[in-house]
């Protein structure tokens, strides 16, 4: 009682004196009772920091303000570096990163549904468009007022040819190519596009300055593995999407990983379903390669453009790395 910690039966830490021991049938009874968990044994184990987890997003989810570190800290026990830590394992961003995404998403929402961009920024918590530039400028992919018209008055051209592995289309905007996907019809690869850009000027261009050279360095990706893109890319996801794309990246030509691996190694273990969400979501086949990410058990998994043409990758990209070695 006298520290005001409360630990597990069978903590290391020095015991204390029975006459200064209160027992309590969990751990949320002695928080109520206004005790810290002990930093050394974590009294709470993983369904209480699950817990925490939930009451921070919640808290983050209803602040007007992004709350700092130390403020969301307060209550926990747990120091501000520590909160930081834990929350990237269990969600794979900081809470800081958290909070963007989320605000970022409601801003995504009121654009929208506003009838004007400064209203959607306040809607969205910024306090104003300053605010929206200094934080989250890029995060869009376009500007505020053309994403609230659905990608409107933006052009994106696309090209569908023929590749190693079928009908493949290529779009792009100004800044790079923003999707490679593979389909068996031309209208199926074109309606997906258009979905996503739904009113953005989406126009077919044959032959248009750049595309021979992108489509070769495309189609030089799948004949000879290992080659990194000669080519812009617009990458437009969430900072946790961004995260694993950027992991899977640095998976070499001819190996391949786990899921679960591919959590640990943005330091969210626990965000296995996250990381297969995100490679789902993965619109630059190839150039992202989220070929190489297979089941735990080994087996290839799930592919958007068909797990034939997953296999018929891996296959190629070790036969390459194999003779290479």
């Amino acid at each position: 009682m006298t520290t005001g910690i409360y630990c597990r039966p069978d903590c290391r830490s020095r015991k204390p004196g029975r006459v200064n021991t209160r027992f309590f049938d969990d751990w949320q009874s002695a928080e109520r009772a206004g005790y810290r968990p002990c930093k050394r044994c974590r009294p709470r184990g993983d369904d209480g920091e699950v817990l925490i987890i939930q009451q921070l997003c919640e808290t983050i989810d209803r602040a007007e303000e992004t709350p700092s570190l130390a403020m969301l800290a307060e209550g926990t026990g747990l120091s501000p570096e520590r909160l930081r830590r834990l929350f990237r394992m269990r969600l794979g961003v900081s809470p800081r990163e958290y909070a963007r995404a989320r605000r970022r998403r409601r801003l995504r929402g009121a654009l929208a549904a506003s009838s004007s961009v400064t209203e959607a920024f306040y809607e969205a918590g910024y306090g104003g468009s300053s605010r929206f530039y200094e934080d989250d400028g890029l995060g869009l992919g376009m500007k505020p007022d053309r994403y609230r018209r659905g990608g409107e008055g933006e052009t994106i051209a696309f090209l569908i040819v023929d590749s190693p592995l079928g009908r493949m289309l290529v779009a792009r905007t100004g800044k790079g190519v923003c999707a490679i996907d593979f389909g068996a019809s031309d209208a199926e690869l074109e309606a997906g596009l258009r979905r996503r850009f739904r009113r953005a000027n989406v126009r077919s261009e044959d032959d248009g300055p750049g595309w021979r050279e992108v489509i070769e360095a495309i189609v030089s990706m799948i004949e000879q593995p290992g080659r990194m893109e000669a080519f812009p890319l617009d990458i437009r996801g969430t900072v946790f999407e961004e995260r694993v794309w950027h992991s899977l990246k640095k998976i070499p030509c001819g190996e391949t990983r786990s899921y679960g691996e591919i959590a640990k190694a943005i330091g969210a273990p626990s965000a296995v379903r996250a990381v297969a969400g995100a490679c789902a979501r993965n619109p630059l086949l190839l150039a992202i390669p989220c070929h190489r990410v297979v089941r735990g058990d080994g087996s290839t998994g799930g592919y958007r453009a068909g797990a034939g043409r997953k296999a018929r990758i891996l296959d190629n990209e070790r036969r390459v790395a194999k003779g290479r070695g």
